[in-house]
């Protein structure tokens, strides 16, 4: 019997992320929770990186998972597609925005990214436009770890080191009310700054130039869930337009229904070109994730060159497909879309009634079950923290060590200074899940803000 619980970097073979410290053992998973090898649970309070969206050991999942493996693990999609990869492609293209007409899998939100940048620029070649070769996207973003994504994410402590590896891309303000939006100015009139800066950013490109703006619907990970201000996208929707230039919103974090719609732009009222997809879409149970493409672009492509010049090796793969597509079926079946917006609702007045006058509480923001919380040293000067505290690391650690799961980070507000937690929880949690979350995150937050 196997008495191992901690796994210390002595002993571990695994590069891990983190090379001075050890990992504890997860062996079991059951609905919101994880469970070590010395039996403690934890409540999976961000659903891993709000990937788990239906939690652990889901029975259908499982026997969908199950059934395929019975018929047929792999195929190469040089050679062939599947049936259950084409029910996967059926069933997203029925729910995507308008226009969206085909789908194009890989293995994670990195590679979604990474296949929309090629997309994007293989559209204006087959049309006759080679001459556009840039890209413009958002400081303080979060786009992925390949160098095309990184390129054009914001981050600046992700980015730092392999900058001369990197494509020149053009970036501009985030949309950040807490930090960016003048007092004098209502949530529109700031949108309508910003995009005027993007404007400004076309002009001096040209905007015969540019192939795409990027930007994630709702911000995720490196600036804790900043949702748009109304106008905002679809303001960014019509400059696009006017130019020719090509919109791609990466929804790796916040589609599948972590905002309370299956699509996060759904509630902006945009259609984009691409639309990236994964976390939620396969919940966890294989790595998947996709492109969701406009016909417009498949249909330059067909009466191109008549291919698509990319591909991935797991692209397709029949048993991750029989797991999205049973994740999505229950999604729906289970009616877990209107759940999201309910329990989010929930979430966010628990949050709110602990939290909203917390002295190191700068700022609460969300979404449907995506949810950020800002630390301040001083919430009236909204002064952060020395990033040398580490703060979010101590969270993340004190958290754990109470029963939760949270995704702190650090680098808030410029990728050096401030920090902030994302909660995203799974679909299917309780009501007293959710207490027994913001309880222990309250119990965190005193602790690590009072050191």
């Amino acid at each position: 019997m196997n008495t191992l619980t901690h796994v210390s970097q002595e002993d571990t073979h695994i590069l891990h992320r983190q090379l001075r410290s050890g990992l504890p053992l997860a062996v079991g998973g059951e609905g919101a929770w994880l469970i070590g090898a010395d039996g403690k649970r934890y409540l999976d309070g961000s659903g891993g990186a709000a990937v788990s969206c239906l939690g652990h050991a889901h029975p259908d999942v499982l026997a969908a998972m199950h059934a395929q493996i019975d018929r047929l693990a792999y195929a190469h999609t040089s050679f062939f597609s599947t049936e259950v990869a084409e029910q996967l492609a059926d069933q997203l293209v029925a729910t995507a925005p308008e226009g969206m007409s085909h789908v194009y899998f890989v293995s994670g939100g990195s590679e979604a990214v990474e296949a929309a940048l090629k997309m994007a620029r293989q559209y204006f070649v087959e049309i006759g436009q080679p001459q556009r070769q840039h890209f413009i996207a958002r400081r303080q973003s979060y786009h992925g770890n390949t160098l095309g994504a990184l390129a054009v994410g914001g981050n600046a402590w992700r980015r730092a080191q392999f900058q001369p590896l990197l494509i020149d891309v053009t970036h501009v303000a985030p949309c950040y009310p807490y930090r960016d939006q003048a007092p004098t100015e209502t949530p529109e009139q700031y949108g309508q700054r910003l995009v005027g800066e993007l404007s400004q950013a076309i002009d001096q490109l040209g905007g015969e130039n540019v192939i795409a703006f990027v930007a994630e619907t709702v911000g995720g990970a490196t600036a804790g869930v900043l949702t748009p201000v109304p106008g905002y996208f679809k303001a960014v929707r019509e400059l696009c337009d006017r130019h020719g230039i090509l919109l791609i919103l990466d929804e790796v974090m916040c589609g599948m229904g972590r905002t309370g719609t299956l699509h996060a732009c759904e509630a902006e009222g945009v259609v984009p070109d691409l639309l990236t997809i994964a976390k939620g879409l396969g919940g966890g149970y294989q790595p998947i994730g996709a492109v969701l493409a406009h016909h417009r672009l498949v249909d330059a492509f067909r009466q191109g060159s008549g291919l698509f010049q990319h591909g991935h090796t797991y692209l397709g793969h029949a048993v991750a497909c029989a797991a999205a597509l049973a994740v999505q079926q229950v999604i729906a079946r289970d009616g877990l879309l209107d759940r999201v917006q309910v329990l989010g609702s929930y979430l966010e007045q628990r949050l709110r009634a602990e939290l909203g006058q917390h002295p190191h509480v700068g700022d609460i923001r969300g979404r449907g079950l995506f949810w950020g919380v800002e630390l301040v040293a001083d919430r009236d000067t909204k002064q952060w923290f020395d990033p040398a505290r580490k703060l979010h690391a101590k969270l993340k650690a004190d958290a754990m060590a109470r029963g939760i799961l949270v995704y702190p980070m650090g680098g808030t507000v410029d990728g050096q200074a401030g920090d902030h937690v994302l909660l995203a929880p799974p679909f299917i949690c309780s009501e007293a899940e959710i207490d027994f979350l913001v309880a222990r995150l309250v119990e965190s937050i005193q602790a690590v803000t009072s050191m």
